[in-house]
């Protein structure tokens, strides 16, 4: 039974909720998980684990700072091991032509941290927003771009990737590569 860390960093929740659903779906398929927040995390030590889900929320087109500085603190540890990192945010709340170019873009600082790590993939989930996630500048912005209030986690998605996850992860005695039967 391999061992996967699901390692987050939530400002409100939704990020937790995704990981702890991504390490229970992993453990349906037979693994071992550990699930911990990212700003508590201790210091990783290379090949503790057969691999290693990293997630974030997004804030300003960024990982929330805990996670981008445990990225790069943790940078040698994580190259021992295979990584997939996931995002969220909140691209399902925009208007439809706002959403299509949301989608297609990709944030910088974010597009760093993978190229530093060079996950076997990185993907973006939505999450969820509420009034309350908003100071009041940010809820009269979200307002005039007639973005919308919910939660927008698609729950299928999410078990499908982790599904992958636990395949790719799941060859006794190692890790299958992408090309491996």
């Amino acid at each position: 039974m391999s061992l996967i860390r699901v390692l987050y960093a939530s400002e409100h929740g939704s990020t937790e909720d995704i990981a702890r659903r991504i390490a229970a779906r992993l453990a349906a398929h037979g693994h071992r998980t550990e699930v911990g927040d990212i700003k508590v995390s201790p210091r990783l030590e290379p090949g503790s684990a057969a691999a290693v889900v990293l997630g974030s929320a997004v804030y300003g087109g960024a990982w929330l700072p805990p996670a981008e500085a445990f990225v790069r603190r943790e940078v040698a540890a994580l190259g021992a091991q295979p990584v997939w990192m996931f995002s969220v945010g909140l691209t399902a709340a925009l208007p439809k032509p706002l959403r299509s170019l949301a989608a297609r873009s990709e944030q910088p600082r974010i597009s760093r941290l993978v190229e530093l790590l060079r996950p076997r993939a990185h993907h973006r989930f939505s999450g969820v927003i509420r009034p309350g996630h908003l100071g009041r500048k940010g809820r009269v912005i979200f307002r005039l771009l007639f973005c919308r209030y919910g939660d927008f986690r698609n729950w299928a998605e999410i078990d499908a990737w982790a599904d992958r996850i636990a395949r790719e992860v799941g060859v006794p005695g190692g890790v299958r590569g992408p090309g491996a039967p």
